[in-house]
């Protein structure tokens, strides 16, 4: 049976009339809204190509057996009004990872290269002298994206009103400390933190926990700010994701885009669990199992794991300095994915909240999964098989997470 007419609607205002557009296609089994940002030549048609190309594409459904077909070309001045600035604040803005960060983040290459950016500076006040000069580059790097850079040690200032949080600054864990005083001070930190979010910040607020331990400084904030959603709350495993990525790609000599559905799961720390049961490989235009085409399960059982859980380490004794660079670009893929969601097909791997979860990992923990995020919102990858080996793994990170949430816990009523 011939389908109703076929609209076909070439525009270049980048924001045609709704109500316009719905009147000319309503009852259509088809229809074609190409939206021509910009001056056309830019995009090497003219209306005479563009004409040409409309025709070609009616005479492909008249063939399906249309009846009729109209086409409308809308010329109309280009929308150059941006959105509304997106305000980030990063903490510990004065330290070497948010050196690496802010850029990547004012040069839209996190929100978009038609996103402005509010970024909002905290870090200590013995290093606001420094944070002086990270003001400085950033008002010389004269990034049009860029509409104000606030810095200040003020937390009622820095969580105002804010879209995002990017927590990076904690207390490094320092020679003879023991862990437990690393948890008890990096609860006061975390608790005031979460209670600033919750009194300054929107609702909305999405906040992405680097420093460590990330994973309950995570949670001691969200449990620090109960008026905003825990969802809404996560921490980095991006980087030990990455670290997996670029593992399985230089042992098959492909890049790190050739691979994807590796996992994280547990703790962002030498407990954490790289499992690539689940994990792709693209090898000569072919997607096959990374189990599959490396054929060596003691490699991927043994070092490989070793390597992802202790890359930290590594680093710090090869430059005498922490992860930045690598960890500003994870921060950055974190973010990304949360703003414009995850790829048909692929998913990544964020510590958030365990409630619910199909995978035997106990409630109310910060716990790294395998995500896929549409709409600004995760979702676990649901069903995949988990076998004796990846059991152990998993339970044993949890372990480790339930006995830091349990010290934490302990200070964060004194905090």
């Amino acid at each position: 049976m011939p389908f109703k007419t076929c609209s076909i609607i070439l525009c270049n205002t980048g924001t045609c009339c709704r109500d316009s557009i719905s009147s000319q296609i309503t009852g259509c089994r088809y229809a074609l809204l190409i939206c021509m940002l910009g001056n056309l030549e830019l995009l090497l048609l003219n209306v005479t190509q563009l004409n040409h190309l409309v025709m070609k594409i009616l005479s492909l459904l008249k063939g399906e057996g249309g009846e009729c077909c109209s086409y409308y070309l809308l010329l109309g001045k280009r929308n150059t009004e941006r959105p509304e600035p997106v305000r980030v604040l990063v903490t510990g803005a004065a330290g070497q990872i948010a050196y690496s960060l802010l850029y990547s983040i004012g040069n839209g290459s996190v929100f978009g290269k038609d996103q402005p950016i509010i970024l909002v500076l905290l870090d200590i006040t013995p290093m606001m002298g420094v944070l002086d000069g990270v003001l400085m580059e950033l008002q010389d790097c004269a990034l049009p994206l860029l509409k104000d850079v606030i810095a200040t040690d003020k937390e009622e200032v820095a969580f105002k009103d804010l879209d995002v949080a990017i927590l990076v600054g904690s207390m490094p864990r320092r020679d003879g400390m023991e862990r437990k005083d690393l948890l008890k001070a990096n609860v006061k930190i975390f608790k005031s933190q979460g209670a600033a979010l919750d009194k300054y910040a929107k609702k909305s607020v999405k906040v992405i926990v680097v420093g460590n331990p990330a994973n309950t400084n995570c949670l001691t904030a969200s449990k620090s700010a109960p008026s905003i959603p825990k969802e809404n709350f996560s921490c980095l495993t991006r980087l030990d994701h990455n670290r997996a990525k670029a593992q399985i790609a230089l042992k098959l000599g492909v890049t790190s885009e050739d691979v994807k559905n590796v996992i994280i799961w547990g703790n962002h720390s030498s407990t954490q669990y790289p499992d690539v049961n689940h994990a792709k490989v693209k090898l000569q235009g072919k997607e096959v199992g990374v189990y599959e085409a490396l054929k060596n399960d003691s490699w991927l059982k043994g070092d490989f794991i070793t390597t992802v859980q202790q890359r930290g380490a590594a680093v710090i004794k090869a430059r005498k300095l922490s992860s930045a660079m690598s960890a500003a670009k994870a921060i950055c893929d974190h973010i990304r994915d949360i703003w414009f969601g995850t790829p048909e097909g692929e998913f990544v791997s964020m510590g958030i909240i365990s409630d619910g979860n199909s995978y035997g990992v106990p409630d109310d923990l910060l716990y790294s999964f395998p995500v896929t995020i549409k709409n600004k919102t995760w979702k676990i990858v649901e069903g995949l098989p988990i076998n004796d080996f990846s059991r152990e793994k998993m339970d044993l990170t949890a372990k480790e997470l339930s006995e830091e949430k349990e010290t934490a816990f302990e200070f964060l009523s004194s905090a």
